[in-house]
């Protein structure tokens, strides 16, 4: 394999210094694979000369979690052992641990295996972990979802190529979306000035505070979605507990915000695959009614999808929407990459389930219980989906007063 290696380390500076952006003393937690631990070695140095206290490593490999559920029964896999409690309030509670997930996961992993089996073992391991939920979607810590590529994953992009060619291309591609430059100085504007685009997208948005959004396309999609009040769209960076920044997604192309649980009425057709629990789910649609899904279709993992809804009660309601222009860089690369942080960020999404607490005036204050008093939803789950066509149109009202704010898949201004 040839990794382009000045690229490489700017990537890793990028984690750190934009990413979850490490403060003297700091903790960070990293998830990663074992195939390649390259990228979170550096990540390490990084993270340890930005002043951190402690680096911590939890690695996985997926065809070990692939035998677990193969094998394993059913009760084995709902139990959550207390040393993975004790873990998390060290980690998280007590400590503040930036966290950074370093994905690459082959998509078809589990797509031969009972679905029920693991959709109760990741619902009751939700359950059991849910208390540590909100150190993320609260923003309490800074955390950062961050990818690099695996032989599987980088076959499944690219399966004409030889394995090696693949995982040279996939690194490339990911550079280039990411915006990364061999001149560190270089990648650092890049993301400066994308940041502050965003910014300006996110402040036109929350001036107007519009009452809904409607969106229609070729396609079939035909959606009402109304905006609870006081929301909050936010872009590219975001704030934690501290107040310092941080990026939760290299790459990022959206602004997004939380729908109104109750107010979404139509049909929503996706664009994009969705991988799910490792099975890809395809071609597939949502009927809303006052916010929940009434009637679903999908030619792909329709079994799959009927797990991921039935996962818990408000599973069946939206929990995010976010506008990403049609033309975004990793659109325009003409890649499917079978991967969420990527095609979530090359497409208007939405995501069924949990909406984030910070989209919403003094939402952080509220318990989980009660989000839905303030208009937002709470569930086990979120799972983005995306509906960008190239023909996509959003308007907005406010007052009665339109707005065009998508036309053709873009930003109307």
């Amino acid at each position: 394999m040839t990794i382009n290696l000045k690229k490489l380390e700017n990537y890793a500076k990028l984690a750190v210094e934009f990413g979850v952006n490490v403060q003297d003393g700091e903790d960070v937690l990293i998830n990663s694979s074992i195939e390649d631990p390259s990228l979170a070695r550096i990540i390490t140095k990084h993270a340890y000369e930005s002043g951190a206290r402690k680096v911590s490593i939890n690695w996985k490999d997926e065809e070990i979690i692939k035998l677990d559920y193969t094998y394993q029964n059913q009760k084995t896999l709902n139990e959550v052992p207390d040393y993975i409690i004790e873990k998390n309030i060290y980690q998280l509670e007590k400590h503040r641990s930036n966290r950074i997930s370093i994905i690459g996961d082959d998509p078809d992993l589990l797509k031969n295996l009972d679905q029920k089996k693991i959709a109760e073992a990741v619902r009751e391991n939700s359950l059991k972990l849910k208390d540590f939920v909100k150190y993320t979607m609260n923003d309490m810590v800074s955390w950062l979802v961050i990818a690099y590529p695996t032989k599987k994953w980088a076959k499944k992009i690219f399966p004409e190529l030889k394995e090696d060619e693949a995982v040279d291309k996939l690194w490339e591609l990911i550079f280039d979306v990411s915006r990364i430059d061999e001149d560190w100085d270089n990648t650092k504007k890049n993301w400066q000035d994308h940041i502050e685009l965003l910014n300006e997208k996110a402040n036109f948005l929350n001036a107007h505070q519009f009452d809904e959004v409607c969106y229609k396309s070729s396609n079939g999609t035909d959606l009402r979605v109304k905006l609870p009040k006081n929301h909050i769209w936010m872009s590219a960076s975001s704030r934690n507990e501290k107040g310092d920044t941080f990026l939760p997604n290299i790459p990022t192309e959206e602004v997004f915000t939380s729908p109104q649980y109750d107010g979404v009425n139509g049909r929503l057709v996706a664009v994009k695959p969705l991988v799910y629990n490792g099975v890809i789910i395809d071609k597939f649609e949502f009927t809303f009614k006052d916010g929940l899904v009434v009637d679903f279709k999908a030619e792909v993992g329709y079994d799959t999808l009927k797990e991921m809804l039935e996962s818990d009660p408000n599973a069946k309601r939206l929990g995010e929407i976010a506008l990403v222009p049609y033309h975004s860089p990793i659109n325009e690369s003409n890649v499917l990459f079978f991967n969420t942080l990527f095609d979530e960020n090359a497409s208007c999404h939405f995501a069924l389930g949990k909406a984030y607490p910070t989209t919403i005036k003094g939402g952080t204050e509220v318990a989980d219980e009660d989000l839905h008093t303030i208009g937002l939803n709470d569930s086990l789950i979120h799972e983005d989906f995306m509906v960008g066509a190239k023909d996509l149109d959003i308007k907005a009202y406010k007052d009665g007063r339109e707005y065009q704010i998508f036309k053709d898949g873009n930003w109307a201004k």
